[in-house]
């Protein structure tokens, strides 16, 4: 018993280290889609790409304006096409650690789904912006995603005790991994936009 409470808490250091991120003053109920299609309202992902699924210009560039203000967790990229890789990574590796658990409730059932969901927007988003991606681009993306799903190699030796603490304590992705998404998926290759644009300090 105390040598898995000595685990738990040394993986819930770890993640918390790792993926502790400053929270958004938008909430997010469902994984991000930063694909440009009609979402309807209160069913299904977030959709991002205003003003499709009832989102203003405004509220995008706030967000955005937000997500890149604040600071990426240690070792995250700075540049969008890897960064891109390595939330996807993140996503996957959570994903797969929630798969070996025996003991699913009907809560981590809807969080594999979702997780699912958005790693499959971030890799759609990473297909279409890779033929326009330098070798250095591309190859920063493979480091960073293999960086990113080296997080949860630890973990599969563990207890499932162990295993589902660490499912539970994964606190999700910098509000960043959605916009970066948005801007490869549509090559926007403007800078982002700057709290002081929107009014922010």
């Amino acid at each position: 018993m105390v040598a898995i409470q000595v685990h738990v808490f040394m993986i819930a250091s770890v993640l918390a280290t790792l993926f502790l991120v400053q929270a958004s003053p938008v909430a997010q109920d469902g994984p991000v889609n930063t694909a440009p299609r009609p979402v309807p309202a209160n069913d299904g992902p977030v959709a991002t790409a205003a003003p499709v699924g009832g989102e203003t210009r405004d509220s995008l560039r706030f967000r955005e304006a937000v997500a890149y203000g604040n600071d990426l967790p240690r070792g995250a990229p700075q540049s969008d096409y890897p960064l891109v890789a390595w939330c996807e990574a993140l996503v996957n590796g959570h994903v797969a650690l929630g798969e070996t658990l025996s003991a699913r409730d009907p809560l981590d059932l809807d969080i594999i789904r979702l997780g699912r969901l958005e790693a499959a927007d971030f890799r759609a988003a990473l297909d279409v912006a890779e033929p326009r991606q330098t070798a250095a681009s591309r190859e920063a993306a493979r480091a960073a995603a293999a960086e990113a799903t080296g997080k949860w190699t630890p973990l599969a030796d563990q207890s499932e005790a162990v295993r589902s603490q660490a499912f539970g304590l994964f606190f999700g992705l910098p509000g960043r991994c959605e916009h970066a998404a948005r801007r490869i998926r549509e090559n926007i290759t403007t800078p982002p936009v700057t709290p002081a644009e929107v009014g922010l300090e």
